[in-house]
């Protein structure tokens, strides 16, 4: 019975990990510069090899990672998450046909995506 009861535990609070850093990592800063929205997340740790980003339908913006877990004797350590999924629905439409170029420097993944029109926004 206890076994059952921490089993269902360890699901649980692997779920809400998962929750977690699937909204609120990686921070995310979003601006228009020329024409451009300019996308920065916070990637620390993760190989460039590691990293995808794609644009899903007209203008939803898909960042993934994956770490690989770092094994040390028969234990794992992990301060940081192994696995990114974030999923932006981004402000403008991405123009047709352009070129989105993503830069890794630093820990820190720049993206660049051109956009149509000027994004405007009513402060009320």
């Amino acid at each position: 019975m206890m076994d059952v009861i921490m089993r269902e535990i360890g699901r649980r609070i692997n779920e809400l990990s998962k929750e977690f850093y699937e909204t609120v990592i990686p921070p995310i800063d979003m601006y228009e510069e020329g024409g451009e929205l300019i996308v920065v997340a916070d990637l620390a740790g993760f190989s460039k090899d590691k990293i995808n980003v794609r644009i899903a339908g007209e203008n939803d913006l898909i960042i993934t990672a994956n770490r690989e877990i770092e094994y040390i004797g028969t234990k794992y350590y992990t301060q940081r998450p192994l696995r990114i999924y974030k999923r932006i629905r981004l402000p403008a439409k991405v123009k047709k046909d352009s070129q989105i170029t993503a830069k890794y420097e630093n820990g820190v993944l720049t993206i660049r995506i051109p956009i149509e029109g000027a994004i405007s926004v009513k402060v009320e």
